[in-house]
C-alpha cells in the first residue's frame, strides 16, 4: 500500500470543501471521494461528521493564510493543544505502521487538525520555513502545500502561474 501523504490529503480537502455553511450529502460525498484518493477507506460520512471535517478545514484554511512562519508554528502548536496532541504509532486497513497524534476516539475534525498540524509542523522543522498558501493567481481561490524541494511557491499550479506571467507582460506592453 501506497504511504499516505498527509500534505497532498489536507491539499485536496481543502479545495474541495466549502468555505463556511450549511453542509450537504454533496460535500460529504466529495470530501469522503477526496479522502479515498489519500487512503482513507471510509463508505461514507454523516452530515454531523462532514460539518466537523468541514469546521476543521476552515480552521487548517486560516492557518494557510499565514505568512509569517513564527505565527504559523504557534498556531500549529495551539491546534496541539486543543486537540491533545499525543504520538503513538498506529496500523490499521493494512496500513503500514504510521504516527497519529489525535486521541483514539477523535473525531474527523480533531483527527484532521492534529495529522495536518503534525504534518504542517514537519514541513518547518525540516526547511524551517512555510510552503503553503493560497494562490495569488488573479480569480484562483484554491490553496497549495509544497513539501519544500524547490523555491518558494505562489500559484498553485504550472498553470496559473503561466496565466499570471503572461497577464504581467500583456500589462507591461500596454
Amino acid at each position: 500500500m501506497e504511504t499516505i501523504r498527509p500534505l497532498a490529503r489536507l491539499e485536496a480537502l481543502v479545495n474541495v470543501a466549502p468555505a463556511a455553511g450549511q453542509v450537504d450529502e454533496e460535500t460529504a460525498a466529495c470530501l469522503v471521494s477526496a479522502l479515498h484518493e489519500h487512503g482513507e477507506t471510509l463508505e461514507r460520512l454523516e452530515l454531523d461528521e462532514a460539518a466537523d471535517l468541514t469546521a476543521a478545514l476552515v480552521r487548517l484554511r486560516e492557518l494557510l493564510l499565514i505568512d509569517d512562519v513564527d505565527r504559523a508554528a504557534q498556531q500549529i502548536n495551539v491546534i496541539f493543544d486543543e486537540v491533545a496532541a499525543r504520538p503513538r504509532l498506529s496500523r490499521h486497513n493494512d496500513s503500514p505502521w504510521h504516527i497519529h497524534v489525535d486521541p483514539a476516539d477523535a473525531g474527523w475534525g480533531s483527527w484532521l487538525l492534529a495529522s495536518s498540524a503534525l504534518a504542517l509542523a514537519g514541513v518547518i522543522q525540516e526547511h524551517g520555513r512555510r510552503t503553503w498558501g493560497r494562490c495569488e493567481a488573479a480569480g484562483c481561490e484554491r490553496y497549495y502545500i509544497g513539501d519544500g524541494r524547490g523555491g518558494a511557491r505562489r500559484y498553485c499550479s504550472a498553470r496559473c502561474a503561466s496565466r499570471s506571467r503572461v497577464a504581467r507582460h500583456r500589462s507591461r506592453q500596454r
